[in-house]
């Protein structure tokens, strides 16, 4: 075999950074179901027409096909595609099981999904997302869209990262402002003012004349109203002093209030309303959430998300709802690159037993055995080499304890500190803190 070409966008951590990254896991995980919210995972592919048939994703869809041609396999799987987020599978499901299911329905879902972008820094074309959504039949009460921020909050304070910030705005605020100063396709507005980070406001303006219609004038009320930011409820003071009405602003307006003022009271700072928060995906219908890293605000959103009340529907009878999704991998990436999360050893392993002799290996396993019982991570020496030698072997792997079976009383050595303490393997434990890598 030829030596192997990596792939762009396609990470593939080594085990200590994947270490960290079950950590966070577990962490964001634990965090999820403190707050009621059950377990889910769909499948990887869907069909095409439902992946493509809300926002601007054609470019990112990857599809699937056999290499050869099957005529006695199932139909249509030259029409399936790899899901670019975890939101339109999940709506699919609810579709499919809303008899089974329990209004409104909490799930979360940490699971890979794939997006045909140019791989660059802290974006990747497989990555892990780690998603919370709540869908209710027919309403949705507006007080969900407050809670969001709360649970994701709450999930990455409980890791060694910088602080986050979230930025929230409503589309019926935009949609409704829009609206109330003539501009006739709002949508088309919104794809516009999504991209004033990356295009600027000049260019923002020549797109909202060329896709939106806007006059000089519209473009310029527009953009007055992106630059609004409040890390409080005053963003509707300004907002008001623009001289623009209309009910839908209105009740925009009315819905981010709830939002900025519930997070404030649970956690001060962590949210601030920018209006400037249009998020691309033409699916949302409300509250929208972008999350910025401190430090790390150049690399974009790290945590996004929204309400739709449109997704999902059979009939006359509709699924609302709203999520926001962790880009764990992103997140991740950007740290990993930075050198800003590390773990205290590479293995999992706390203690190594050694081995006097390959005749004596299964006392060494009896050991290993009775401190895995007990919770401790242990493997027995590879070898029966000179104790010096598994003590070195011990050392480059980061195991911290070399455990010594004798005849009569065993020992266990701080390959760290040299200290070396007789032991019994039912009762020793090490310290709390060596028992498991510590992520930092």
């Amino acid at each position: 075999m030829s030596k192997p070409t990596p792939i762009s966008g396609f990470p593939e951590w080594s085990p200590p950074q994947r270490m960290i990254e079950q950590y966070v896991l577990d962490r964001i995980r634990s965090t999820f179901e403190l707050y009621g919210f059950a377990p889910l995972e769909t499948r990887a592919v869907e069909p095409l027409e439902q992946l493509l048939r809300k926002g601007e994703t054609s470019k990112e869809v990857y599809v699937i096909r056999r290499l050869q041609a099957d005529a006695e396999g199932p139909a249509g799987d030259d029409s399936l595609g790899l899901h670019f987020d975890l939101t339109v599978p999940f709506a699919r499901y609810v579709l499919e099981n809303a008899g089974k299911l329990q209004f409104p329905f909490r799930r979360y879902q940490i699971q890979k999904v794939w997006r045909g972008e140019r791989p660059q820094e802290g974006r990747y074309r497989e990555f892990l997302q780690a998603d919370i959504d709540i869908v209710d039949r027919d309403t949705l009460a507006p007080h969900h869209e407050a809670e969001m921020p709360l649970v994701v909050g709450d999930a990455l304070r409980s890791l060694p990262i910088p602080p986050v910030r979230i930025q929230v705005n409503n589309r019926k605020i935009c949609e409704g402002f829009y609206r109330g100063v003539g501009i006739t396709d709002p949508e088309a507005a919104l794809r516009a003012v999504d991209k004033l980070d990356k295009i600027g406001p000049a260019k923002v303006s020549e797109l909202l004349a060329e896709t939106a219609g806007a006059s000089e004038a519209q473009a310029k009320a527009a953009l007055a109203l992106a630059e609004i930011s409040a890390p409080d409820a005053s963003f509707a003071d300004a907002v008001r002093a623009l001289g623009v009405t209309d009910p839908l602003l209105d009740e925009g307006i009315e819905e981010l209030v709830r939002v900025v003022e519930t997070a404030g009271e649970h956690a001060p700072g962590l949210c601030v309303a920018d209006l400037r928060i249009a998020r691309g995906l033409d699916y949302y219908t409300g509250t929208v959430y972008e999350t910025q890293l401190v430090g790390y605000e150049r690399f974009g959103s790290i945590c996004s998300g929204g309400r739709y009340d449109n997704l999902a529907s059979a009939g006359t009878v509709r699924f609302p709802g709203v999520g926001i999704s962790i880009g764990v991998t992103r997140l991740l990436g950007l740290l990993f690159g930075a050198g800003a999360l590390t773990v205290s050893r590479d293995v999992p392993t706390c203690v190594l037993v050694a081995v006097t002799s390959e005749e004596q290996r299964g006392a060494s396993n009896r050991v290993a055995e009775a401190l895995r019982l007990r919770g401790v991570p242990t493997e027995v020496s590879p070898s029966a080499a000179k104790f010096g030698k598994q003590i070195r072997h011990a050392e480059r792997r980061g195991i911290p304890y070399v455990w010594f079976p004798g005849a009569e009383q065993d020992e266990v050595k701080d390959i760290r500190s040299g200290a070396q303490v007789p032991a019994e393997a039912g009762v020793w434990m090490p310290p709390e803190v060596d028992l498991k890598p510590l992520v930092g």
